[in-house]
């Protein structure tokens, strides 16, 4: 009887992991899209913006966070 109830406990244990790791996969994969837009971000902000040369690189990356995590900037950039 214990070892059958020990097999069934092993049992419920397996079903829950299994059942955490896939709700896990959207999470995952949101923070790599994310991840993905702020390094393309921070590349473009560093390459092609002639406005932003003089910033530093955490400046670049507060931007791009704010940009990644859908913020809507105004055309002309305050620099002050």
């Amino acid at each position: 009887m214990g070892e059958s109830l020990q097999k069934a406990f092993f049992g419920v244990i397996a079903l829950g992991v299994s059942c955490i790791a896939i709700e896990l996969i959207p999470v995952s994969r949101q923070a790599a899209y994310w991840n993905r837009c702020l390094d393309n971000t921070v590349k473009f902000l560093e390459k092609d913006v002639r406005q932003l040369k003089g910033w530093d690189k955490k400046a670049k990356e507060s931007l791009a966070v704010g940009l990644c995590n859908g913020a809507v900037y105004e055309p002309k950039l305050n620099t002050e």
